[in-house]
Formats: structure tokens, C-alpha cells, sequence
């Protein structure tokens, strides 16, 4: 694990040892609270437009946390996916890029449907210079196709409509490992696949709604059908999503264009 501070805006260590005695606060999270409870061994990695906690077991970030504002919108279309391996995380740490055989996800699409799934979207950041860092691989999971150009890109659509024309809003999303996956045949280091996603999404007077997508969901599922509670993925996560947010459960869910639950 590479310790200390990278640059103004990275932090790297152990959320559970090195930083245990003081509090952090981070911008991307809501009211500067980021989820607790990863493992003592993650690397916390605060980028200019995301944070993330990277999990040197799975290889992929136990939670990823971002803040879109009008400002930051912007068109993915004609932008480049140049992919980038961390730079802040050691090799054994993180999934890998690169060109040809060297690329960890090399084939990963005709062999089990998965695309790099960006957990901090692409689009979200396009109206900043820093839209590049989206591609660096800490910020990557292997995501189903159906789940990642379906019901997961209409979701982030809708945070983004109600960014431009509302209010900003803070999102916090992350895997869940509840059964094995079939793994990337080209990477090089032993590693996990998601079985399944969630995402809490909650805007300035801390109105929230969470959703969960199992890695299966078809192309053309509803985003809004896959609403839940944050008690229900904390359970699953063993994370504390929300640590300093009295929230209003459902009180996004108008906004982004779901029904009332229940």
C-alpha cells in the first residue's frame, strides 16, 4: 500500500489505521461524510471529481463517491476511453491496463457480456477538464451490458437531469459480492466480479433515494422497480453508507421520476 498525500487533492492509507484518529472530510460525500466500515487494508484515493475506497482483495473500490452539478455535465459523446491502471495504488492492488494481451479486461466482453462500468460516469464530468481520471481502472468494474447501457445509464441520465435543472447531488455507489462470477480470463492477479450494484443518491436537504441492480438485470428493466432502502445495502455491505445524513428515504424518488414506493 502506498502511503502519504499525492498532490493536494489525493490522500492515500488506511481509512481504518492512519486516518483513525482524525476525521476527513470529503467534498464528494454528503456533508463531507464518506462511508465507513472497509476493510483496515483499502486505499482511500480522493480525486479532483470522485473518491474512492480501492479494496486490494477484490481489486475494484468498495465504494465510489462523486458530486454532479449543473457545472460538471457533459457530453461523453466523441470523448475518449483511454483506459489508465492507478497510479496511486501498487500493482497487486488494482486491475490493469494496457494495450492488447497486457489489458486485464481484455475479452471480457465476448467471453461473459461485461463492460468497463464506470461507477463515477463519464458523462458527469464532462463539462471539467478532469473527465479523464472516470477511466482510470480504481473507478472501473466489470458490468454486464445489459445492466450497464440499460437501467444503470437511465439512472445516471436522470441524475444528471435533475443536477442541471434542480439542485446538485451527491451519489455514493459500490458492489456487492453474494456469488461467484465468472472472472476476467486476461487479468493477471487474483480478483472479485460484482454479483450486483447499489447506488444512494441524495440531494442539499438531504432528500434520498437508494437502488439496487443485480448484475442479471435485462436491458430493458425499469430503473425505478429497483428502488430500495439504505437499511437493506447497508446489510448486504456491512458498510455505514450515510454516516452523518439524517435522510429523507424516498424523498428523491419524484424528482428522478419514480413513482411513490409502495
Amino acid at each position: 500500500m502506498r502511503a502519504g498525500i499525492l498532490a493536494s487533492v489525493v490522500l492515500l492509507g488506511s481509512p481504518g489505521a492512519a486516518l483513525h484518529a482524525q476525521d476527513v472530510h470529503i467534498v464528494h460525500c454528503y456533508q463531507g461524510a464518506c462511508p465507513t466500515g472497509v476493510p483496515a487494508t483499502n486505499d482511500l484515493v480522493v480525486r479532483e471529481i470522485f473518491a474512492l475506497s480501492a479494496n486490494d482483495q477484490t481489486k475494484l473500490a468498495d465504494w465510489v463517491a462523486y458530486r454532479v452539478t449543473s457545472q460538471t455535465i457533459g457530453t461523453s459523446q466523441g470523448l475518449n476511453r483511454d483506459w489508465k491502471t492507478d497510479p496511486f495504488l501498487d500493482d497487486d492492488e488494482t486491475l490493469e491496463a494496457g494495450r492488447g494481451q497486457q489489458d486485464d479486461y481484455r475479452g471480457a466482453f465476448p467471453a461473459h457480456g461485461y463492460d468497463r462500468g464506470h461507477q463515477a460516469p463519464l458523462a458527469a464530468f464532462a463539462g471539467t477538464p478532469f473527465w479523464r481520471a472516470t477511466n482510470i481502472y480504481s473507478n472501473i468494474t466489470p458490468q454486464r451490458s445489459a445492466l450497464n447501457q440499460g437501467a444503470w445509464r437511465l439512472l445516471e441520465e436522470a441524475v444528471r437531469d435533475v443536477a442541471y435543472h434542480q439542485d446538485q447531488l451527491w451519489i455514493v455507489t459500490g458492489p456487492v459480492f453474494e456469488r461467484d462470477m465468472p472472472a476476467l480470463g486476461n487479468a493477471g492477479e487474483p480478483h472479485r466480479v460484482p454479483s450486483g450494484y447499489w447506488k444512494l443518491i441524495t440531494n442539499r436537504a438531504g432528500a434520498a433515494s437508494v437502488f439496487f441492480f443485480d448484475q442479471d438485470t435485462p436491458r430493458d428493466a425499469v430503473f425505478c422497480d429497483h428502488r430500495t432502502t439504505l437499511a437493506a445495502v447497508e446489510a448486504r455491505t456491512g458498510l455505514t453508507l450515510a454516516p452523518a445524513a439524517g435522510l429523507q428515504a424516498g424523498g428523491l424518488d419524484p424528482a428522478l421520476g419514480c413513482p411513490p414506493s409502495g
